[in-house]
């Protein structure tokens, strides 16, 4: 049996990013679950402010392209996201807004938040963990675009005290709780093979 492609990405591309280590643990997860997992940086896909007038002048940039086209390879999608002032950050959101602009040569709009299931978490130093982005990053992917969203997802407060030297979550409670997003997005991918 084919593993389920998944993509992992950090929702922050500032080193040190509580985020990019959730990111990171999740992509570890995935691959000792047997997931075909791969991670990326959106630091890789530079893309301006959106701005219509940019778009009309000077078409949807490639990088949003790519992005779009890998997460149309995907059976799965897990995005690590920070909480800046109770809302999604810019570079993820100005990232899924080019994504959602991009156009097949048929004229259709890109499947990139159709194909792929998504989880969603949230590491923050603060006591509510980022969920209040939660809330506004669901609404964006689920209302806004269309997007299947799994409702299991990774709450991590006080996350900078949250990992060991290893990378790995100290509280066992918040460990399940990834576990519980994992084994819910495996599953999730593998009936989208």
């Amino acid at each position: 049996m084919q593993n389920p492609k998944i993509l992992v990405l950090s929702g922050s591309s500032r080193s040190g990013s509580l985020n990019t280590q959730l990111a990171a643990l999740t992509c570890k997860r995935l691959a000792l679950a047997d997931a075909d997992v791969s991670r990326i940086s959106l630091a890789d896909y530079s893309l301006p402010i959106y701005n219509g007038d940019l778009e009309e002048e000077k078409g949807v940039p490639e990088n949003a392209k790519k992005l779009a086209t890998l997460f149309e390879k995907q059976q799965g999608v897990f995005i690590a996201s920070p909480e800046y002032n109770a809302g999604v950050p810019p570079l993820l959101k100005n990232a899924v807004d080019w994504m959602s602009r991009v156009s097949k040569a048929d004229g259709k709009t890109t499947t990139a938040f159709k194909e792929p299931v998504f989880a969603l978490g949230s590491a923050s130093p603060g006591g509510f963990g980022g969920v209040r982005n939660m809330i506004g990053f669901r609404t964006v992917m689920e209302f806004g675009l269309g997007a299947n969203v799994l409702p299991e997802m990774i709450i991590l407060s006080r996350a900078g005290s949250a990992f060991t030297d290893k990378g790995d979550l100290k509280d066992e409670g918040v460990s399940k709780q990834l576990d519980t997003v994992v084994a819910a997005l495996l599953d999730a991918a593998r009936r989208r093979m």
